[in-house]
């Protein structure tokens, strides 16, 4: 049993971390093995999202005034994932377990919040869903060079013929 003064340590703690945080993600990790847990929490890490486990009666407290809306229901194990990035949390989250999905791994994203806004996890599923920065950049980029390169090929046909 936690002595009240370690709880509101814990609470500060938490605080702290939704403040400083652009996203959050709730996370039921029932029935995850320690040895899964520990890979999730390296390749969280590497791409600087953070990963915490708390008690639920806790973090109610914490999040209580912390976001518009009702926060969804947190059933089972839950931990949260956060980050400065508003994306990198959650897909984050769903690229691990649809990658260890056939290990039998089971991640459930609960929720989350989302530009000062509780979410649910459907919703927290489509922001996962969508792609980096750095892919978004590129399919630009392609998009932009080939309208260029048939113009070239065209021009290119055409000076052919002459």
């Amino acid at each position: 049993m936690l002595l009240k003064s370690k709880k509101e340590e814990i609470i500060k703690e938490l605080e702290k971390t939704i403040k400083e945080s652009e996203s959050l993600v709730f996370v039921n990790f029932h029935g995850l093995k320690v040895s899964d847990e520990t890979v999730l929490r390296r390749s969280l890490r590497n791409e600087g999202v953070g990963y915490k486990v708390s008690r639920k009666t806790l973090l109610a407290r914490a999040l209580k005034g912390k976001a518009e809306g009702e926060i969804p229901e947190l059933t089972g194990e839950v931990a949260i994932a956060y980050s400065k990035d508003e994306i990198a949390g959650p897909r984050e989250i769903y690229n691990f377990q649809k990658a260890h999905k056939a290990k039998g791994v089971i991640l459930n994203i609960l929720g989350g919040i989302f530009q000062g806004k509780f979410i649910n996890g459907e919703k927290m599923i489509e922001l996962a869903m969508i792609p980096s920065r750095e892919v978004l950049l590129s399919k630009l980029a392609f998009l932009l060079q080939s309208p260029m390169q048939r113009l070239a090929i065209a021009v290119g046909e055409v000076a052919k013929k002459k």
